[in-house]
């Protein structure tokens, strides 16, 4: 039996902590697409169930990477002597209030992109945390939906074509990602 099949006869309360928790630990990874998470959860509780479980579970870590990702800059920033200039960081970093607020909407409407990215730049920036939590929830909804329709379209294809699609679209956000930060 696949892990896949044993994640479907658990419990759906277990199935939705676990969840939860694992779309924590993938946010505050901060590289690790959330998919794997969403397509195991839509393959044990229904694309329906699924939503608010991977909702509370995205807006949980986005907010806990936030917390940690903050922290770990202000000791950095304490024994750094010239300040951080990445390109990806200064999206937000150089944004306040209402603007600092839409770019993060903005990061979070784009899927694939993982949260824990999206919450280091806002770490890097003045936002503070009850605007990062609302804009990082209300980003993720849609993007959210169409993970879950991905994934949803993901079950129906034949193993081989499932499988090479996840490590398609694994290698491709790698990639992306090493793009980005070049």
């Amino acid at each position: 039996m696949s892990i896949l099949e044993q994640w479907t006869t658990l419990d759906p309360i277990l199935v939705a902590i676990i969840s939860i928790l694992m779309n924590i630990i993938v946010s505050i990874l901060g590289v690790v697409p959330s998919t794997f998470v969403t397509l195991g959860t839509v393959s044990a509780l229904g694309v329906q169930a699924s939503i608010p479980i991977l909702i509370i579970g995205e807006a949980l870590g986005a907010m806990a990477s936030f917390i940690l990702y903050r922290k770990g800059i202000n000791l950095f920033r304490e024994k750094q002597e010239k300040p951080v200039n990445n390109k990806f960081l200064r999206i937000v970093r150089d944004k306040e209030g209402a603007e600092a607020f839409f770019a993060v909407i903005i990061l979070r409407l784009l899927p694939f992109v993982p949260s824990g990215l999206v919450a280091l730049t806002a770490a890097f920036s003045k936002m503070g945390f009850l605007s990062f939590t609302i804009a990082t929830t209300i980003g993720k909804i849609p993007s959210l939906f169409l993970e879950v329709g991905f994934v949803t379209v993901l079950q129906q294809l034949p193993t081989y074509l499932y499988v090479g699609t996840l490590v398609l679209l694994l290698v491709v956000s790698l990639l992306s990602f090493k793009a980005k930060r070049n």
